[in-house]
């Protein structure tokens, strides 16, 4: 049975909190010796890696909802993605919308992350670190697709790509 998107929005926010109250345990711990300091840092600057991920997953989300796409919700609460796009169901313009969402809420993202983060702190080396191989692992494996459904190829099929009346979703 599907997760309602209510849950995971619920998930989302949770994760967001959770990283405001460790970034600010990093702020009373920094520059402070020790083990504690160090994994509230690293914890600290994870969070907000994976606040930037969960907001270019939002972005694909909310323009692929705003583009008329139809989408399925995943299982389990604990799915790293918030969604599967309909291959079956949807067009080569909402396949397009669906992903520069994603790129639009990434390019807000980042520059957020960037300018937020304290200049120098272990937190945003860890933060900026893996935003930045986020980033990097998005060019990897959603332009490439997106660019060749732009020039007219079919929609990608697997992964996160699937078609609902065949597969059951």
């Amino acid at each position: 049975m599907p997760v309602l998107p209510w849950r995971i929005l619920a998930r989302d926010v949770l994760l967001l909190l959770l990283a405001a109250l460790v970034w600010r345990a990093d702020a009373a711990l920094r520059g402070q010796p020790g083990a504690l300091a160090t994994l509230v840092a690293v914890a600290a600057g994870a969070l907000a890696a994976i606040a930037v991920y969960l907001a270019h997953e939002w972005g694909h989300l909310l323009a692929a909802r705003a583009a008329g796409s139809r989408v399925h919700y995943p299982a389990r609460v604990t799915s790293t993605f918030l969604f599967f796009f309909d291959v079956g169901a949807n067009d080569r313009r909402q396949f397009l919308a669906m992903s520069l969402g994603g790129f639009a809420a990434s390019a807000i993202a980042l520059p957020v992350l960037f300018e937020s983060v304290p200049a120098g702190a272990l937190s945003s080396w860890v933060a900026i670190g893996l935003a930045g191989a986020g980033l990097v692992a998005t060019l990897a494996t959603e332009l490439p697709p997106f660019w060749r459904v732009m020039r007219g190829a079919p929609l990608p099929r697997g992964f996160v790509y699937r078609d609902g009346a065949r597969q059951g979703v």
